[in-house]
């Protein structure tokens, strides 16, 4: 007997529980709590933040923990259009006194006060909060703002770090466009892109789990960045089996060659999303939905 995919489809597409996003808002309260405890850190520009899947609402059971942000305003890393810009920039601005290595090291002691050393694991990337009955898993990661400029008196608003190890040396990311962007494609979808991308996420995790390679190697970001570049037109329509067959095929068949996709960006516009500085490939992806699609047995 064939699967019911319709019926699938329809119980992945929902949303978190509420007691998921109690105990998601739980973590973030308290790492905010750890930060106005702190006499390092209380007196600083600070901004706590929920980011990825859990801010945008398109998590599913395996993405278990939160990600928090926490962002510091004091310094900033510039980016700059030219030369010309950073001239005029540079002569009202000054080297910074409070660094990020500083940062985050303040942050790691007011998470271990709050916590508990033995809750809190520092990580290159973020420290990890283990959780309990309470709150969520969380990975808490320092940022500094990141400073995009287009001119000399204009700037978009991002986030940077500086993993321990340097591998990258800076990761550069874009929370708030990426989490406003979602909200208006989904809104123009019916409600529809949000509920897909959870299912293309529950759909890999269960290829995963049943040994499919391309989907071992897909992360959950990439998922989401593949369906918001499928045309909104592919998910108003009709039914979810109708909606997942159009929406594979469209990131198939634009994957298949670089000049196709040259030009796909991350949910937030402001990267592309295959580029030799992503942890990704083109390829990747284009394996990922050929096998999704003989996995639902699309014709």
């Amino acid at each position: 007997m064939s699967r019911d995919w319709e019926t699938t489809f329809a119980a992945w597409s929902k949303g978190p529980s509420k007691t998921e996003q109690d105990r998601a808002a739980n973590a973030e309260r308290q790492i905010t709590q750890a930060i106005a405890a702190s006499d390092k850190l209380k007196s600083r520009s600070i901004d706590v933040f929920t980011q990825g899947s859990y801010r945008n609402r398109v998590n599913v059971k395996q993405d278990s923990d939160i990600d928090v942000g926490v962002l510091c305003f004091d310094t900033y890393f510039p980016e700059y259009p030219d030369d010309n810009v950073k001239t005029i920039l540079e002569k009202s601005s000054h080297d910074a006194s409070y660094l990020f290595s500083t940062f985050k090291n303040e942050l790691g002691e007011s998470l271990i006060s709050r916590f508990g050393r033995d809750s809190v694991t520092r990580g290159s990337k973020s420290f990890d909060i283990k959780a309990n009955s309470y709150r969520v898993e969380a990975d808490v990661a320092a940022f500094f703002e990141h400073r995009r400029y287009t001119s000399s008196s204009r700037y978009l608003s991002g986030v940077e770090m500086i993993p321990d190890d340097h591998k990258p040396a800076r990761i550069k990311n874009w929370p708030t466009q990426h989490y406003e962007n979602g909200v208006q494609k989904n809104s123009a979808t019916d409600r529809r892109y949000k509920r897909i991308v959870r299912i293309v996420k529950k759909l890999c995790n269960e290829m995963s789990d049943n040994g499919i390679t391309a989907a071992m190697i897909v992360p959950s970001f990439l998922v989401e960045c593949l369906v918001w570049n499928v045309p909104n037109s592919d998910l108003l329509l009709g039914s979810y089996r109708q909606i997942v067959r159009s929406a594979i095929a469209h990131i198939y068949n634009n994957t298949l060659s670089v000049d196709q996709c040259s030009e796909w960006g991350e949910v937030s516009e402001l990267k592309y999303l295959f580029r030799t500085s992503q942890p990704w490939t083109r390829q990747q992806a284009n394996d990922f939905a050929d096998s999704a699609w003989n996995y639902i047995g699309y014709k």
